[in-house]
C-alpha cells in the first residue's frame, strides 16, 4: 500500500497534509526515515512513526459509546447534534458509523464502527441479536405482561411502521415502574409500543447489551473507548461463524 494512503486511512490527516510531512521528513518505516509519499508499505508489518509517535495499523475501528440522550443516531445533521460529531477529527476520518440507532431521548450502548460487515451481521434481522433494555414507565404493567411478551405481543403502528405481532421477548419487572427488555429484532419505537401495549408509558430507556458487547459501566452518557481486544474477538467470532453459515 502506498505510505500515504496508508497514513490517510488510519486518520493521520488528509491527503495534501499528509503529502507534505512526509516530504518533510516525519515519517519513519522500520526506524528509516522516508520521504516519498508513494512508498509501498505493508501495513501489517511496517513500524511506522509519525511526527516520532507510534503508528498501529488496523483495518477496522471498533468503538462503544454510551449515548446521550438528545443526539441522533447519524453521520452528521444539519440542525441536530450527533453521536459521530463527538469524536475527535482522526476518528472521523476513519468513516466510523453507527451500527443501528437509538431513539433521540433514548441512551445506552452504541457501537460506532467502520466494518460493514460487523455492522450487518449485528443488525441483519435473520439473525436474531439479542438486545437488553432498561426502562422507566408511568402507568402499571398489565398481570399477564411477562406472558404476553414471551408468546409475541401485537403492537400497534407508529409513525409509518405497520402494526405487527413482536417475535418472543422477554420481560423482567426491575422495580417500582422499572424493567429490563430483552427482544431479537429492532422495529421502530419497538420496546416503547411493546410497553405501551402493556399498559405502560417509557419515561427513559437505555440500551445495556448489544449482541456479545455489555455497555461499560464506567462510561457516562456521551463518552466512549475504543473496544478491548477481547470484545473485538467476539465479533470476529460472530463473523466467522456467520460466513460458515452462508
Amino acid at each position: 500500500m502506498r505510505l500515504d494512503k496508508l497514513l490517510c486511512d488510519l486518520g493521520e490527516g488528509t491527503r495534501k497534509e499528509v503529502t507534505l510531512r512526509i516530504r518533510r521528513g516525519a515519517v519513519t518505516v522500520d526506524g528509516v526515515t522516508v520521504t516519498r509519499p508513494e512508498t509501498k508499505v505493508d501495513p501489517e508489518t511496517a513500524v511506522l512513526t509519525f511526527d516520532g509517535l507510534p503508528v498501529v495499523y488496523s483495518k477496522y475501528v471498533y468503538i462503544m459509546m454510551n449515548k446521550a440522550a438528545g443526539e441522533i443516531c447519524a453521520i452528521r445533521d444539519p440542525k441536530l447534534p450527533t453521536v459521530v460529531s463527538r469524536l475527535p477529527e482522526k476518528l472521523r476520518r476513519r468513516g466510523l458509523f453507527p451500527a443501528g440507532r437509538l431513539d433521540r431521548d433514548a441512551e445506552g450502548l452504541l457501537l460506532l464502527t467502520n466494518d460493514g460487515d460487523a455492522a450487518h451481521m449485528l443488525l441483519s434481522p435473520a439473525r436474531h441479536v439479542e438486545k437488553t433494555y432498561f426502562v422507566r414507565y408511568d402507568g402499571t404493567l398489565a398481570p399477564d405482561a411477562e406472558a404476553r411478551f414471551r408468546n409475541g405481543i401485537a403492537i400497534p403502528a407508529d409513525d409509518g411502521d405497520p402494526a405487527c405481532v413482536c417475535m418472543p421477548a422477554e420481560l423482567i419487572r426491575a422495580g417500582e415502574q422499572e424493567a429490563r427488555v430483552k427482544v431479537t429484532e429492532g422495529r421502530y419505537h419497538q420496546v416503547k409500543r411493546m410497553i405501551a401495549a402493556v399498559g405502560g408509558h417509557v419515561t427513559y430507556l437505555r440500551r445495556e447489551t448489544f449482541g456479545p458487547l455489555t455497555l461499560d459501566a464506567d462510561l457516562r452518557p456521551g463518552a466512549y473507548r475504543e473496544l478491548l481486544r477481547e470484545e473485538i474477538t467476539q465479533i470476529e467470532e460472530i463473523k466467522r461463524k456467520t460466513r460458515r453459515q452462508t
